[in-house]
């Protein structure tokens, strides 16, 4: 039987309990997650990619089904690489369908064979965002019930 592996990508700057929310549960449904970081040079970011990687491996240690890569590029070749044809997506907001809808049918046209699975958070997260956060941390708010320990400290050094 084929396993069904399917890829979760994002910026992931920074990881946040919403994100780990749909990681969990995808990894539930799926014989594999693969947690993508994207890789975008135009967009400043705050922290950089090795560093957001180790923060999602950190968070995720222990689950066995579950991975963490980065890429660069288009996510459909990634995906053909990675041999699965099912990307993960989070819709928070009716805000978020139009877009996560467009690039949907954009991948689909570029790559006929994929499939987009759209979670919804568990409501307690249905507003959070790593924009969120980012805005949170640039004001010195306290983002420590938003994201795990360890980011929550990472992110007091990068003030």
């Amino acid at each position: 039987m084929k396993k069904r592996i399917a890829v979760y990508p994002g910026s992931f700057d920074p990881v946040t309990f919403g994100h780990l929310d749909i990681i969990e549960r995808a990894a539930k449904i799926f014989d594999h997650v693969i947690v993508a970081v994207f890789v975008h040079s135009a967009k400043r970011s705050m922290f950089t990619v090795p560093e957001r990687v180790e923060m999602l491996k950190r968070a995720l240690k222990g689950k066995k089904n579950i991975s963490v890569d980065c890429f660069e590029g288009l996510l459909v070749d990634y995906v053909k690489k990675k041999k699965t044809d099912v990307v993960i997506r989070g819709l928070r907001a009716i805000s978020d369908l139009e877009y996560e809808f467009q690039i949907a049918a954009v991948n689909r046209t570029l790559y006929s064979r994929i499939e987009t699975v759209f979670f919804m958070p568990r409501v307690r997260y249905s507003y959070l965002s790593s924009s969120v956060v980012r805005d949170i941390a640039h004001f010195r708010g306290d983002v420590s019930k938003l994201v795990p320990a360890h980011v929550a400290k990472a992110i007091k050094g990068k003030k």
